[in-house]
């Protein structure tokens, strides 16, 4: 039900971001018009949040926005969306509007200025629908978002099907609101996403989707939340090898994740949902998500060492040395550690942290770039040819970790006993 109830309330965000705010909400007031804080920043602020970031809505149209403040970003002034910059920080500046039209599951083909309440009602969850007045301290809810926060309940504005027909990314963010707040879903947006899931491509972006899984990582409970898409029907939309997965698979490959350490990106958390990939189909996925060659890197290193780092002690001392010095090391210890018995866990980690702190001379050094034989020296006796200097750079390194050497002259004296030696 639709409610035009105003209720007082202190607001506790940032004073200095606030104060910003303010400032734009003033000089549009100056003119004439109305403004208000939206949205997010309203929400969290109701549920003692920390909040940082302010989107404003007003009833003045772009091109006003666009003469009022002098650093102004039109990043989506056809739908009367504009960022105002004060002193380095951003606001994104709305105009109320009214939706036309969604074709294509993701934007409106049109809009039409309207009021704050016809504002309120094209947004997705009740809980975003709130606008808050700084000045008169008043907070403005058209939709029951006020009471959808006391409930904790996730619950769209109006028609589910027709929420997540004008923007089908909203089914996502159902779950990662819900796991964020631990709210429910209401059974008939619950419904709606069950009805919808199998439509979420081509509508939206893989980019957009992958948005929303690294904020899930950042919110919290993101083994709750995938079993969560799983269960809703999302999950195995958006990776279809999980398809024929049952729900408690998914919950069994997610127990672990509580155990995690707290940096651990999403694609390595997602790796656990996929046993019997190997690393080309690991490659692939990554391909499909548009990652970066870094983190197509990090997901390569971690399948190659996952199983390998179990059985260290059959590992070559100097695979574990370079294990040790490689930046991604730490994390996949720790992933490692998380898939075990807590007992087990314990002993594995203890025991690579005895392995790392016995090497850790010779991993600074990989680290540093320092090896104590270089080109260099090996020139000084008469070693110029590239292959062979090659080769004996490596065996330097070798000898120095598996007999813990750390003199250049040891090493040159066992160099000079290799074949490589002129």
């Amino acid at each position: 039900m639709q409610s035009d109830k105003k209720i007082k309330k202190s607001y506790k965000l940032s004073m200095e971001i606030k104060e910003k705010a303010i400032s734009i909400i003033k000089k549009l007031m100056k003119e004439g018009y109305i403004a208000y804080f939206a949205g997010g920043c309203v929400r969290d602020d109701l549920m003692g949040h920390p909040s940082y970031d302010i989107d404003i809505a007003t009833n003045a149209p772009p091109s006003k926005i666009l003469d009022l403040f002098s650093h102004t970003i039109p990043v989506g002034l056809a739908f009367g969306v504009i960022i105002v910059v004060i002193e380095g920080d951003a606001f994104e500046v709305s105009t109320f509007r009214r939706d036309i039209l969604y074709l294509n599951g993701r934007k409106p083909e049109s809009i039409e200025l309207s009021t704050p309440e016809e504002d309120a009602i094209r947004r997705d969850f009740t809980i975003n629908g709130l606008f808050y007045d700084p000045i008169e301290e008043i907070i403005y809810d058209y939709v029951g978002g006020r009471e959808d926060i006391i409930k904790g309940v996730i619950r769209t504005i109006g028609s589910p099907s027709e929420r997540f027909f004008e923007d089908r990314l909203r089914m996502i963010r159902a779950v990662r609101f819900s796991n964020r707040f631990q709210f429910y879903i209401e059974p008939e947006t619950e419904e709606g996403i069950k009805e919808n899931a199998e439509f979420l491509f081509p509508a939206v972006a893989i980019e957009r989707v992958w948005q929303e899984f690294n904020k899930m990582i950042g919110q919290g409970h993101f083994c709750k939340a995938l079993i969560d898409l799983h269960r809703l029907g999302l999950l195995q939309v958006i990776f279809s090898d999980l398809k024929d997965v049952h729900l408690n698979t998914i919950k069994h490959y997610t127990e672990c994740f509580k155990f995690f350490p707290k940096e651990t990106p999403a694609i390595i958390y997602l790796m656990e949902l996929f046993p019997r990939f190997n690393l080309d189909d690991f490659l692939d996925l990554c391909v499909y998500l548009k990652l970066s060659v870094v983190e197509s890197k990090m997901v390569a290193f971690h399948y190659r060492y996952r199983n390998l780092i179990s059985n260290s002690e059959k590992m070559q001392k100097q695979d574990l040395v370079h294990f040790y010095a490689h930046p991604q090391s730490q994390l996949l210890i720790g992933v490692q550690a998380a898939r075990l018995m807590r007992n087990e866990a314990k002993n594995f980690l203890e025991q690579h942290e005895r392995q790392r702190k016995y090497f850790l001379t010779h991993i600074l050094r990989i680290q540093e770039k320092r090896p104590l034989v270089n080109g260099s020296l090996l020139s000084e006796y008469g070693i110029i040819e590239g292959k062979k200097m090659g080769a004996l750079l490596k065996e330097a390194e070798m000898l120095a970790i598996e007999n813990d050497l750390n003199s250049k002259e040891s090493i040159i004296e066992l160099l000079r006993k290799s074949p490589n030696w002129y």
